[in-house]
């Protein structure tokens, strides 16, 4: 239902990070709150409205390539992380979450099942 009304009245939907990043509890950072704001500032002046993006190869999300004021390895999650083979299992034991938590769920179309996370 969501879906169908996000396509009928032309909604753009933006998920931002406001909390973790580079690393595990006790490793990464807090999010810096002027990255955020910049973030915000250029979903609600249109300025990301046709920017290329990357997508995710295990959750599917299309991050923007660029942001204004915004360092560019900030808007990739693993690109923020040192440890890229420790982000890679926190994110395939994120994406099993997920599927497990799922799979209690019957009757869901075949479209929304493959929109879940990968790997």
């Amino acid at each position: 239902m969501l879906g169908r009304l996000l396509r009928e009245h032309g909604s753009k939907v933006w998920l931002l990070n406001t909390g973790w990043s580079g690393g595990a509890y006790g490793v990464g950072k807090r999010m810096k709150l002027s990255h955020t704001r910049a973030m915000v500032n250029a979903i609600l002046s249109g300025a990301l409205d046709n920017v290329p993006t990357t997508t995710d190869p295990i959750f599917g999300l299309n991050s923007p390539t660029a942001v204004p004021d915004v360092p560019t390895e900030v808007l990739t999650a693993r690109n923020t992380w040192t440890d890229k083979d420790a982000y890679d299992a926190q994110a395939r034991k994120l994406a099993k979450m997920f599927r497990d938590n799922f799979a209690k769920f019957t009757g869901t179309s075949d479209a929304v099942k493959a929109a879940g996370p990968k790997g």
